[in-house]
């Protein structure tokens, strides 16, 4: 029991010294708190003095109501300072737009500019087209038939109505040409294969100078001509070319089919190649041959060597070529491109 009775002494005055410091504590803010209050609501009086004989004026006031004064003043003068600056800022931000929308105006001017040089250059080629297709006998509008809308219709790309302006004009432009492009595709793939075609045919008729490397010269053309060893005219049915030396390289004028390889007592060693559309080409008074009867050759393969066999005057080839029965003179295909 007096145990208990000493641990609620102690409970009790423990509980009373912190009532007393809350206590004191309080009523020290209190004294604080007015003594601001007291500071504030002390009364002031301001007075303006002229320096000349005038009359006095005087403002009777209190500290909060000045400090909260000043304090105002103080807000509005940071605000100013604060929005001024907001608006130079905006004011070099909104120059730096300008001088942008400037430089993007005059860049849209220039492309509107190319793009006009660039329709009107696509108009040239349409008519540069549309003349060669007919020359080569193509005609331009059934190649284009497929195609859906107006656009199938090559001159509809300068025909079209202006329904936007700006920029939406330029991209509809550069649609339309796009458009016009990939029909035009069509018919310049068929001039790429005729060219192709033209190449091949270049291949199978006898057209390029029948000694390799292209040299030497003609010592007698075709027709009408007096023997060099009889004197007398007769029609020479070729032509003779000459390097003035034998062993020089003679080639297939075309692609074609060995169809003789022989001797005789006029021409001597020679060569006779089939070639397309009825065409034979004959290569006489050789030193030796190189292709057998039966042989596929291409055009400037070496068939065999100059030579001076037969009847003949000198190391010579004569070259003949035949169309059907009938002889031909060479030269109007030596270099037909």
């Amino acid at each position: 029991m007096a145990h208990t009775r000493k641990f609620k002494r102690l409970e009790k005055n423990l509980v009373s010294r912190i009532m007393h410091a809350f206590g004191a504590f309080f009523a020290s803010a209190f004294r604080i708190f007015m003594r601001v209050v007291k500071f504030f609501d002390g009364k002031l009086t301001l007075m303006i003095v002229p320096h000349s004989n005038g009359k006095v004026m005087s403002v009777q006031t209190n500290v909060f109501a000045l400090v909260l004064g000043l304090a105002v003043i103080c807000g509005i003068a940071c605000s100013f300072v604060y929005f001024n600056h907001r608006n130079n800022s905006s004011g070099a931000e909104i120059s730096r737009l300008r001088e942008e929308n400037r430089e993007t105006l005059a860049s849209l001017d220039e492309l509107r500019d190319e793009n006009n040089n660039l329709l009107q250059t696509a108009k040239r080629f349409q008519s540069s087209l549309s003349q060669s297709l007919s020359l080569l006998g193509i005609n331009q509008s059934t190649q284009t038939s497929k195609s859906t809308g107006k656009n199938s219709d090559l001159s509809s790309l300068f025909d079209t109505q202006d329904i936007t302006s700006g920029s939406l004009k330029e991209t509809s432009d550069i649609r339309q040409l796009t458009s016009y492009l990939e029909n035009a595709v069509r018919p310049v793939e068929q001039i790429g294969k005729m060219l192709e075609n033209q190449g091949t045919l270049f291949s199978d008729i006898p057209n390029v100078w029948p000694i390799k490397n292209g040299i030497g010269h003609i010592s007698m053309e075709f027709g009408q001509n007096v023997h060099p060893i009889t004197q007398q005219w007769y029609i020479h049915k070729g032509l003779d070319f000459s390097t003035w030396r034998s062993g020089d390289p003679i080639i297939a004028t075309a692609n074609g089919q060995i169809v003789t390889v022989g001797y005789s007592d006029d021409f001597g060693n020679f060569i006779i190649i089939k070639h397309k559309y009825g065409i034979y080409t004959r290569y006489a008074h050789l030193a030796t041959t190189r292709v057998k009867k039966g042989d596929i050759v291409n055009q400037r393969q070496i068939i065999g060597t100059i030579g001076n066999t037969g009847i003949s005057t000198g190391p010579h080839l004569h070259y003949e070529v035949h169309i059907g029965s009938d002889v031909v003179d060479p030269a109007k295909y030596i270099n037909v491109k």
